[in-house]
């Protein structure tokens, strides 16, 4: 066993979600893996399987609202990973983010082995410098810089996206009996986001059709998740769902309609077929939900292609404006068994496009 290990991933819930594998291996070879990560995975990194403890820190080169660098902050987080004795970290990272700053405040904190993927001059910030392919799905990624650092998957375990289902609440008083679709209409960046009233036309095509309609979204999405479920066509948890609660629901879901965001990882950590609404701003082949049955739908050669643009650049949205509520209601009955779709409107993929 490795001692007491540290992973770091410093970005949203949904990065969290695809290290999850890479954790996973780390787990099996440590007497105890602790995680750092930001604000927005916390929850995330709680649910993993083999994770001991959650440390949360706000990083200033890898937030999308960073804040500014101040020596209090540092020191304190220095001070306190010092304190945890860790004898090594892994720190994960996507291909357009560098590992270093992190790995110096890991030195700092007196961690004796560093490893990072890194094309930068890393000195003696890293122990292991490992270097990839660009086009890896994000969870292979990970889990190749875990497999340079020597730890493996136990026996067994597929390499799949995971959580923890012992920690997932009963949510039937949420979404009752039924077999129901779950549309979630939220993402962390506008560019990705389908507009919403094809996601209220979609859910009373579904209604229509005859199924059961759930509507998730954070607290802060409440106005667009009431104007999806508007006129009583489907169940709004918009608000109601915290991490654990919101991949139960996602778990008892026949098929998940979403953007590139977190909840379309957490979907297929649950083992939910995913209807992706996919802006092609980042590469379908690393971010696309990883090992699900999956339809994806979106035109991935727009002008926004491989832009990592975080605001559409192109007027009109036609990446994902060009997709129809109907596209959508089809990609759920292929998905799900309910008919055939009647066109070739969309690219089915299990985990690698």
């Amino acid at each position: 066993m490795s001692g007491r290990l540290l992973a770091v991933r410093l970005d949203n819930a949904g990065d969290v979600l695809l290290a999850g594998p890479a954790f996973r291996a780390m787990a099996a070879g440590a007497d105890e893996l602790v995680v750092l990560a930001s604000p927005q995975g916390v929850a995330s990194a709680r649910l993993l399987p083999g994770v001991y403890d959650v440390i949360g820190w706000r990083c200033p080169w890898i937030d999308a609202a960073p804040p500014a660098v101040t020596p209090d902050d540092v020191a304190a987080l220095v001070d306190h990973l010092r304190e945890r004795r860790f004898d090594k970290a892994l720190v994960f990272t996507s291909f357009h983010q560098s590992p270093l700053p992190t790995a110096l405040l890991l030195r700092l904190a007196g961690i004796p082995w560093v490893g990072a993927i890194s094309e930068d001059y890393p000195g003696t910030l890293l122990d292991l410098r490992h270097r990839v392919a660009d086009d890896l799905p994000e969870a292979e990624r990970a889990l190749s810089l875990a497999s340079a650092a020597a730890f493996s998957l136990p026996a067994g375990d597929d390499g799949a996206l995971r959580v923890n289902e012992p920690l997932l609440p009963d949510v039937t008083p949420l979404v009752g009996s039924r077999q129901y679709v779950v549309l979630h209409p939220g993402t962390s960046v506008p560019a990705r986001a389908w507009p919403a009233d094809r996601f209220a036309e979609t859910a009373g095509l579904l209604r229509d059709t005859g199924w059961e309609v759930v509507v998730t979204g954070a607290a802060a999405e409440a106005v667009l998740t009431a104007q999806v479920s508007a006129g009583g066509v489907a169940t709004d948890l918009g608000g109601r769902t915290r991490m654990p609660a919101l991949a139960a629901v996602l778990s008892g879901a026949e098929a998940v309609v979403v953007g590139n965001t977190g909840p379309a990882h957490l979907a297929a950590a649950v083992r939910t077929p995913v209807v992706s609404l996919f802006a092609p701003t980042v590469p379908a082949v690393r971010w696309a939900p990883y090992r699900v049955p999956c339809v994806l739908l979106g035109d991935q050669q727009a002008a926004c292609r491989d832009t990592r643009a975080t605001r559409c650049p192109v007027p009109g949205h036609p990446c994902l404006a060009s997709v129809t509520a109907h596209d959508v209601v089809r990609s759920v009955e292929k998905l799900t068994g309910r008919d055939s779709p009647t066109d070739g409107a969309s690219e089915e993929q299990g985990g690698r496009l």
